[in-house]
């Protein structure tokens, strides 16, 4: 006797029957809005494999290493390149909630 299945049968035709809005739409790389403090953000997930460089997030002020995903923010109306910043998923929902002022140790660079 063969151990029991636990997953549905049938690939491309379960497939199918995924709307492509919901198809991985809502995870990485695609681009959605959001307004804050009276401005629209353009907001982009970005995977874990995408993510080469090391980053600083602006709500915690620690640094997002090589590899763990993460997300970028920059004004939706005239930013260039220059005004994005990569934030911890986490530390994005709860910009509203954070103070305006960070408390950085005395050897923490100052980006």
């Amino acid at each position: 006797m063969s151990p029991r299945r636990n997953r549905p049968r049938g690939g491309a035709e379960r497939r199918a029957e995924i709307p492509p809005e919901r198809e991985g739409g809502d995870r990485y790389g695609l681009e959605r809005t959001e307004s804050w403090q009276g401005e629209e953000w353009s907001v982009r997930m970005i995977g874990g494999g995408a993510a080469a460089k090391h980053y600083r997030c602006p709500g915690c002020d620690q640094e997002i290493p090589p590899g763990v995903p993460h997300l970028v923010a920059w004004p939706q109306y005239g930013a260039g390149v220059e005004e994005r910043r990569h934030w911890h998923k986490s530390c994005w929902n709860a910009r509203d909630r954070r103070s305006a002022r960070l408390q950085r140790s005395r050897n923490a660079p100052r980006y």
